[in-house]
């Protein structure tokens, strides 16, 4: 998979521990719009997706993520890669370590039916919510977008990234 830009803030020691967590997250497009988790507490756009386990594939864990994110049904036959995204940085939970999170997107399409959302603790703490929207909506929510947290002003500033690439490819008529 071609990779779309690298966010490498440095801010940690080389001989320090990594620890890698790898995500898929999906690209749906349905009716010139796209379909985001939004976090009502935060207010910042997501694009829907998660961490791969060990057991999985990246496919398996789009498929997964989407689910229990947004309760939407991806097409498994209309998965297309889009790109990645490589993030390191300090960790936010383990002194001495490294995060690093390569994010693979895709493009995929969804059923018209959907099953319930399964969020765990933090997604419900942050009101995780399935939101079709207009990419400009997202591109200014996630642009004016700030946290205490820098752990999530970066994860919001790679979406926002993201967001402005998907719109770039012209995947919108305006």
């Amino acid at each position: 998979m071609k990779q779309l830009f690298e966010i490498d803030l440095k801010d940690y020691n080389k001989k320090d521990n990594v620890f890698r967590r790898p995500s898929a997250r999906a690209i749906i497009i349905k009716d010139n719009k796209l379909a985001l988790v939004y976090s009502i507490k935060e207010k910042y756009y997501k694009f829907p997706g998660g961490g791969i386990h060990d057991y999985e594939d990246k496919r398996e864990a789009l498929i997964r993520e989407v689910s229990e994110e947004t309760g939407l049904i991806v097409i498994p036959e209309s998965i297309r890669e889009f790109g990645s995204v490589l993030r390191r940085q300090k960790s936010d939970k383990s002194p001495h370590t490294i995060f690093e999170q390569e994010n693979f997107y895709y493009r995929c399409d969804v059923k018209d039916e959907c099953a319930n959302q399964e969020l765990d603790d933090y997604e419900r703490e942050a009101g995780f919510i399935l939101k079709t929207v207009d990419i400009d909506e997202a591109i200014a929510a996630n642009e004016i977008y700030t946290s205490d947290v820098y752990f999530n002003e970066v994860m919001i500033k790679r979406e926002l990234r993201v967001l402005k690439i998907v719109k770039d490819h012209c995947y919108f008529s305006g």
